[in-house]
């Protein structure tokens, strides 16, 4: 038997919506459409529900499934899921009323037109064809929409992953020739985290992120409409510097690093530092040397690597990629494995590289360790952690269980997860510098999460989700919390061996 919830609403009745709980038996791969069928069948609950084709092609049977957007004739349930409607207008149920969506794709004129009222050239090249494809195969299931952490808290600014696909399609098309980069603009391009939320969740597989947003930003700034003024610094910075952040005092990790410990023989694997831990977090880049040696680990920290571009290509500002892209390759050319300690720059190496020509092998530090450590060497390290799961890791790149393994494994560690560990922090896409109130906003719903968990620290591998859940713990009075790298956790574990 597995037990599910079920969020019930009669407008007729009740005041607010409520949940109730049924017992069903459990069967192999049951959609969550069999389990409500079997549920009224069973109880004669009465639950009301939009069903059509049973085909994941119409769209109608849309609801949220711990709280993620989802066909309910696609989904498997599972013991303990969670049953609510959409967000939007709740009919009855799980029925929600879509008019809203509705009259916001008629208000912004989503079809096919010419401003100048001139025939439509219909001859498209195969190439056109498939490059509009990407966009094209929508049920309106709205399940992105449901699934976008900004559109929840900032809906009225950002119109969603949704409608920039749609307006994209339209963009993009050659055929189109209403130019609609200012209402792109005015409906909130910049406000996505690039999270891939709209992803990881749509039922068609559309990359809204990629094959949209993110093309769409970069149609802007050829276009002399963007960036936004605080993402501008970037490109300077890379332009001038070769990274996205100004040179330190101190001076970078890597210099400082190979004063001491450059070898003339050339190791296996390499570093990739990223320009935060080169510039910024000089001390996560000494950590991992620590649990190297302690592994009797050989890697090399060359010189010469630059910014991976990924704070560029998010802000649509892409120029100097093919640049970045050579240099790299260039550099790791020789190597079996690049490691990388930063998760937007693993996303970036493995996979915006490839379309520049840089086909590198690269590793996440969490895939390379997770044979590699020798956990008979580690001290107890009690304390009580929980893990946050950076988008461009776990949907950037599919990595979720190799960091919890490794967590799990560390003697005396505690380890108890949050309720959403996968759930957007808010610092990504240009956001934390150009809409810090989304960035705080999303954040601070992630440290509640990390709160109820009573853990020390929250670990992870993303310098710029640390930073950003660092200053809404902060800013919740909450500093005796830490927001940690997975590496200084494992060094604290390998302190007599280094």
């Amino acid at each position: 038997m597995i037990t599910i919830k079920v969020s019930r609403f009669n407008p007729e009745k009740d005041k607010e919506p409520y949940f109730e709980s049924y017992e069903i038996e459990e069967t192999n791969k049951m959609k969550v459409l069999d389990a409500l069928n079997m549920i009224n069948d069973k109880y004669d609950a009465d639950i009301s529900f939009r069903s059509s084709c049973r085909a994941g092609q119409c769209g109608s049977c849309g609801v949220k499934v711990n709280g993620n957007g989802t066909l309910a004739c696609k989904q498997e349930i599972k013991d303990g899921d969670i049953i609510e409607p959409l967000n939007l207008p709740i009919i009855k149920d799980l029925i929600v009323d879509r008019t809203p969506y509705e009259n916001k794709t008629a208000d912004l004129e989503l079809e096919l037109n010419s401003k100048e009222s001139k025939k439509i050239n219909l001859d498209l090249s195969p190439e056109e064809i498939e490059e509009t494809k990407k966009v094209r195969t929508c049920i309106d299931c709205y399940s992105c929409l449901t699934s976008c952490p900004v559109v929840k808290h900032f809906g009225d600014e950002y119109a969603g992953p949704y409608f920039m696909r749609y307006l994209s399609k339209f963009q993009f098309d050659p055929r189109n020739d209403n130019d609609r980069l200012n209402e792109i603009l005015s409906e909130g391009i910049y406000d996505c985290t690039s999270c891939r939320k709209c992803e990881s969740v749509c039922p068609k597989n559309i990359n809204n992120y990629g094959d949209a947003i993110e093309k769409l930003r970069a149609l802007i700034v050829n276009d002399g409409l963007g960036p936004l003024d605080a993402h501008k610094g970037i490109h300077k910075s890379v332009k001038e510097t070769t990274r996205s952040v100004s040179y330190p005092e101190e001076g970078g990790f890597i210099e400082n690093y190979n004063k001491t410990h450059k070898s003339d023989k050339k190791a296996k694997y390499a570093l990739f530092t990223g320009c935060m831990v080169d510039y910024r977090l000089q001390k996560v880049g000494y950590a991992l040397m620590d649990v190297f040696k302690a592994n009797n680990i050989d890697v090399d920290v060359p010189e010469g690597q630059v910014c991976c571009g990924s704070p560029l290509i998010k802000t649509g500002q892409t120029d100097l990629i093919q640049e970045l892209a050579d240099k790299n390759k260039e550099v790791f050319k020789d190597y079996d494995t690049v490691i990388t300690i930063c998760a937007g720059c693993g996303a970036t190496l493995k996979n915006d590289h490839p379309k520049y020509g840089s086909n590198l092998n690269v590793q996440d530090i969490s895939e390379f360790l997770i044979d590699k450590l020798d956990y008979s060497k580690m001290k107890e390290v009690n304390k009580i952690v929980t893990w946050h799961d950076p988008c461009h890791l776990a949907r950037g790149q599919g990595i979720k269980d190799e960091p919890r393994e490794i967590l799990e494994k560390i003697p005396g560690i505690e380890f108890r997860e949050m309720k959403h560990p996968c759930q957007c922090c808010g610092a990504g896409g240009g956001v934390k510098s150009a809409k810090p109130e989304i960035a705080m906003t999303l954040a601070k719903e992630k440290v509640d999460m990390i709160k109820d968990t009573g853990a020390e620290n929250v670990i992870s591998i993303c310098p710029f989700c640390q930073r950003n859940i660092q200053d809404a713990l902060n800013d919740e009075g909450l500093e005796e919390i830490k927001a940690i790298n997975l590496i200084e956790l494992l060094q604290e574990a390998y302190a007599d061996e280094t």
